[in-house]
């Protein structure tokens, strides 16, 4: 006998769904990085926005930057609370998009108790 069995198509299965898991695992950390970094590149614009709303005098023109800055510091917060919502899901909020991926691997068959 041989030092390597072959795989049973179920064990096959799991190892595929184990390491696909593990690639949208590393796809959400890599996503979260990126949203975190959009954020802060969006807050840094904000802050620049209206460091130099402080220079408008005329007034409608005043207005009109401070109704644009009102609605970017909405949107960003938005995405803030979004990025730290899924963030504090993990890959959960993703569900399961093939079969057997959500929740806890499944019981091999050779495993499992006769009802």
């Amino acid at each position: 006998m041989s030092a390597q069995q072959p795989q049973t198509p179920a064990a096959a299965g799991s190892q595929a769904r184990a390491e696909r898991r593990q690639q949208m695992m590393e796809m959400h950390k890599q996503e979260m990085e990126a949203m975190k970094s959009d954020i802060g590149k969006l807050k840094s614009s904000l802050a620049e926005m209206k460091a130099n709303i402080l220079t408008i005098r005329e007034p409608n023109e005043l207005a009109r930057w401070r109704n644009n800055a009102d609605m970017w510091e909405t949107v960003i917060n938005h995405m803030d609370r979004m990025q730290k919502q899924i963030q504090s899901m993990g890959t959960g909020m993703m569900g399961p998009r093939e079969p057997g991926t959500g929740g806890p691997p499944p019981t091999p068959e050779s495993e499992r108790k006769p009802q």
